[in-house]
């Protein structure tokens, strides 16, 4: 396997992976209630603007409560802190003030400071606003009135060129991010196109099985705002949207799917991310602590689609947190 070809495949993996990666951040970011959004998905999604490139959600209350989340935390100590973060900036403590979440991220901006950096969060929970609002106030937060909503918008800094944002769009719904989508959410409080009239996304939201993470998204927007290599994003079109599900309780087990504009396309990379998973498997006969990952994948798919299944035992992240701390993974 050349190297340009393992790049292919390890890219087109991660792009997979931003789904699933997307729900378990959330737990660092401010996340939660049980996925009970089969069919149309959670009511939240009405506040998503229907240009979004990427939609996640997380179940944050079963997550916080699962052995998998404590032992992640226990294997990824050295990772920041970015819950202690967002309650510095807000206010909101992820472990106890919200249930659910759902979050997107917006088309590439044109231009300026935070281009392509267009996000918002919409967390379901229980919020003192009046302390909320004080706490930001007291760190250079300005507020302006907004389709009768209060704005929040925090001091500018590296993390959040225009500053961040924050509105109580209804009882027990807080809107977090970018300023421009903030306003679209509360914008769309009174109606109007959402990304549940986006077809194409929704239709990979209603395929995704019952799982308290989710993430679907379009491929060729996403590769863009990476910034990746013209080669390799050359390379990574045929990909044109991604989906990720997975369940967090007593394990992690869930699918990444990749459609592809052809059924041609998709031969060809089912063929080499089995290449891939075969040598991947290979290397891991000396590595005990990913055996287990290895020997859970299970490529499928059929079709456009290009599927990766995988199963893991709570265990594997007690294996995954001793080889960290002996040096044989390192944190990046």
């Amino acid at each position: 396997m050349t190297s340009r070809t393992r790049y292919f495949v390890i890219a087109s993996l991660l792009a997979l992976l931003i789904g699933l990666g997307t729900g378990l951040v959330a737990y660092y970011v401010g996340f939660p209630t049980r996925a009970f959004f089969a069919g149309d998905g959670p009511d939240e999604l009405q506040f998503v603007p229907p240009d979004a490139t990427l939609v996640a959600f997380a179940n944050v209350r079963e997550i916080m409560t699962s052995d998998v989340r404590e032992r992640a935390r226990r294997a990824l100590l050295r990772l920041p802190n970015g819950q202690e973060q967002f309650r510095n900036e807000t206010g909101i403590n992820i472990e106890t003030d919200i249930d659910r979440v759902v979050a997107c991220l917006g088309r590439l901006a044109e231009g300026g400071e935070g281009a392509g950096r267009a996000s918002l969060v919409l967390a379901r929970g229980r919020f003192d606003a009046v302390r909320i609002e004080s706490l930001m106030r007291d760190h250079g937060a300005s507020v302006a009135d907004h389709g009768g909503v209060r704005l929040i918008t925090g001091a500018e800094s590296s993390a959040h060129p225009g500053g961040l944002s924050l509105a109580f769009i209804e009882p027990g719904l807080v809107g977090v991010g970018s300023a421009s989508l903030v306003r679209a959410a509360i914008d769309l409080k009174n109606g109007g196109k959402s990304v549940t009239t986006n077809d194409d996304m929704m239709k990979l939201v209603r395929s995704l099985d019952a799982g308290n993470v989710w993430a679907v998204g379009r491929f060729d927007a996403l590769a863009s705002q990476a910034k990746l290599p013209s080669g390799l994003a050359a390379e990574l079109l045929p990909i044109t949207w991604f989906a990720a599900s997975a369940h967090v309780n007593g394990g992690l087990r869930g699918v990444l799917r990749a459609e592809t504009r052809d059924e041609a396309s998709a031969n060809n990379l089912r063929d080499v991310v089995r290449g891939f998973l075969a040598l991947a498997k290979l290397q891991a006969g000396s590595r005990p602590e990913l055996q287990s990952l290895m020997q859970s994948l299970d490529l499928g798919g059929a079709g456009t689609t290009v599927a990766l299944s995988f199963s893991l035992p709570v265990e594997m992240f007690d294996r995954l947190g001793a080889a960290v701390g002996q040096g044989i993974l390192k944190p990046r």
